[in-house]
């Protein structure tokens, strides 16, 4: 297993729709078993695929407490989603230190493959729901913050490019050490 650079927003790889997948084999196997360990090691509760720079519709979560209780969706769908709403905050693998409330569906039913491509459902609510909605937007090209104000998103984009310059400024200072 190995270690995944997540991408981060604003990357404009984050905004790729993702393929659904056509081959259950051990490639697919690594992926899943290296964002598995990317996700667990960030730490986060769910990882997809494009924020690995990998366009294929791949999402690992894992929402226990003991952190040992990981679900793997290969070509997810949401089949049904409730009419009522919860604003939950959100936070993202490729937004690190950003969180903020999104407005999404409370309970949703979730239609997907396993790693060896055998079919699940299964439905979601409360934090799973918020978790499996917010990775199933990753592989249509959407971050969250997406779902906030413009204004909003330019100060958190600003913020990470920012950041983002400053550690590429240090990086040489810290190599010649």
């Amino acid at each position: 297993m190995a270690l995944l650079s997540i991408l981060r927003y604003p990357d404009p790889r984050l905004h790729n729709i993702a393929s659904p997948v056509t081959a259950f084999d051990e490639r697919l196997k690594k992926l899943v078993a290296d964002m598995a360990e990317t996700m667990y090691d960030a730490p986060g509760i769910g990882l997809a695929a494009t924020q690995v720079d990998v366009h294929e519709q791949v999402i690992v979560i894992d929402v226990s407490e003991a952190r040992d209780q990981l679900q793997v969706l290969i070509n997810p769908e949401i089949i049904w989603s409730s009419d009522d709403r919860q604003v939950y905050e959100e936070g993202c693998l490729s937004v690190p230190g950003i969180y903020d409330g999104v407005e999404r569906p409370s309970r949703v039913r979730v239609r997907s493959l396993d790693v060896e491509g055998y079919p699940r459902e299964f439905d979601a609510d409360g934090l799973l729901a918020v978790c499996v909605q917010h990775e199933m937007d990753h592989l249509k090209g959407k971050v969250f913050v997406e779902y906030l104000s413009l204004l909003k998103r330019n100060r958190i984009k600003t913020k990470l490019q920012k950041e983002e310059r400053e550690l590429k400024r240090d990086k040489p200072a810290m190599a010649a050490r």
